[in-house]
């Protein structure tokens, strides 16, 4: 009997995860249609269809239910087995801009960690200003930030972050009134942003809630208690775009910038399936 792809059974393992060839193929640092190839071989090998696939979304057949469990324990072994011989766990420490930190980023960066047992992942959340400060200071061996303006042009491009303005899907701006808005407190480059479009669109507001972190500003937004300037990935749930219906000028996009000093070659293949994950969301 032929034995099983060991690549081809990780990314069965993924994708049964992440529910996403996409994500799968981020974190693998692959495409999509190299997954695809893996997952079909795999499929043909076995002589069982593993998953099903829509459009719209991907499952696991009854075959692939069952086959999970063993594919786990195949994937654990083939990783035990490779650092049998390694050197001491490795200590890798990572900034993420909190503008970033959406409902999916800290189950797929739980998944990306369970890949390498070797590696701990140290995850790291603020602003962009103070994690570009840990990261000079030696205190952070990469972080993933936005780039607001000029001052920094080194770094890898990850992707450009959409913004928008959300609440409540009821909330209602009474005519005349202010824009009232949830943001946080001044340095803040998003604060700035926002504030000078508003501005520049000739639109009135005021500070309705101010709070520290995307995720204060967003439970703002979902409360109905004002509109909150949120990158698209970071909105909470109950939140809708309402910028459009409510005449608010659009927001520019951002690129993520991810900085780095990482060595070695266990934390640096960690890293790529960071950055791979956010490429892919």
């Amino acid at each position: 009997m032929r034995p099983l792809d060991p690549d081809a059974v990780e990314a069965f393992v993924l994708v049964a995860d992440l529910r996403s060839f996409t994500r799968a193929a981020g974190v693998l640092n692959t495409t999509q249609a190299a997954v695809s190839l893996r997952l079909r071989r795999l499929e043909e090998r076995l002589g069982q269809r593993l998953l099903e696939r829509t459009p719209r979304q991907v499952r696991l057949s009854a075959a692939g239910e069952q086959f999970l469990v063993l594919a786990r324990d195949l994937v654990a072994a083939q990783r035990r087995a490779a650092e049998a011989f390694e050197e001491a766990p490795t200590r890798l420490s990572v900034g993420v801009t909190h503008h970033l930190m959406g409902p999916d980023l800290p189950k797929l960066l739980r998944r990306i960690g369970e890949h390498d047992a070797g590696v701990t992942l140290h995850l790291r959340t603020g602003s962009t200003r103070g994690l570009l400060d840990l990261y000079d200071a030696g205190e952070l061996d990469a972080v993933v930030v936005m780039r607001y303006d000029e001052s920094r042009r080194d770094g890898e491009v990850l992707l450009t972050e959409d913004f928008g303005w959300f609440s409540a899907p009821d909330f209602a701006l009474p005519a005349g009134s202010p824009l009232p808005l949830a943001i946080q407190p001044e340095p803040c480059s998003l604060r700035a942003m926002a504030i000078r479009s508003l501005d520049a669109a000739g639109v009135r507001w005021r500070e309705a809630f101010v709070g520290i972190g995307a995720a204060a500003a967003g439970a703002a937004a979902a409360a109905g208690l004002a509109v909150a300037p949120l990158a698209r990935r970071a909105a909470p749930a109950g939140t809708i775009e309402v910028g459009q219906g409510i005449g608010l000028p659009p927001l520019p996009g951002r690129e993520a910038i991810l900085h780095s000093k990482v060595a070695g070659a266990r934390a640096g293949a960690v890293l790529r399936r960071v950055a791979g994950a956010f490429r892919s969301m």
